[in-house]
């Protein structure tokens, strides 16, 4: 068996069998990087090309893929009343109204698009397991290790790994491969993923993962 130790933040390490293994990249999506002129100029975009990265190497190394994608229906139908009321979903942005299916702003940056075979899930919420077939994708698979990336750190990424803890998922986030508009929350987010003993998994970060992975191409990872 083929192993590989990457060193994980606080001395952790974190088990990648390929067969048993997702990279799940959370909403990397227009409407999120993009700012009120449509430009693409923000400081999320500087996660982009790691997330890139971050594909490349999965993809190399044979692990399933999984990308995640907020929206809603164009009448609202699926908007709880509260998120209604915060103006979160339906604004007028520059590419249509803000996460509502269908409209530019909704589909994914063209970088970090999926490739023909990998899983889409189409959520209408923060948590990449709420109202979706997310889990039974992943246990048909025989998935039980994931690796997380995408945004934003604290809101989307933060969701849907509590969720995949509570369901029983050992889970690795890449802190370097994650962002938030405001920096401060995203430190605040791996904070708490580490609080309590890594109570929310492990963290590693780009380099750490690509270089474990790379070196053994497909076969069965220890990181």
């Amino acid at each position: 068996m083929a192993t590989s130790r990457i060193s994980c933040h606080h001395d952790r390490t974190f088990i990648i069998d390929t067969d048993t293994t997702a990279l799940i990249v959370i909403d990397m999506q227009r409407d999120f990087f993009a700012d009120e002129t449509g430009a693409f100029e923000g400081a999320m975009m500087d996660v982009v090309p790691r997330v890139e990265s971050l594909l490349e190497t999965c993809r190399a190394a044979g692990l399933a893929i999984v990308h995640t994608r907020e929206g809603y229906a164009s009448d609202m139908s699926d908007v709880s009343p509260f998120r209604e009321s915060l103006g979160y979903v339906g604004r007028d942005g520059p590419f249509g109204r803000f996460l509502v299916r269908g409209e530019h702003g909704h589909d994914f940056l063209d970088s970090v698009r999926p490739l023909p075979g990998e899983t889409v899930i189409d959520k209408p919420g923060f948590d990449g397991f709420f109202a979706t077939d997310l889990d039974q994708v992943l246990r048909n698979a025989g998935v039980r290790h994931l690796i997380l990336a995408g945004v934003t750190t604290q809101c989307c990424v933060h969701s849907t790994l509590r969720s995949a803890v509570d369901r029983g998922y050992w889970c690795l986030t890449v802190a370097d491969c994650c962002a938030a508009l405001d920096p401060d929350l995203h430190d605040a987010a791996l904070q708490l993923i580490a609080g309590e003993g890594h109570l929310f998994g492990w963290i590693a970060d780009l380099a750490d993962v690509d270089a474990g992975l790379r070196v053994l191409g497909r076969t069965t990872y220890y990181v």
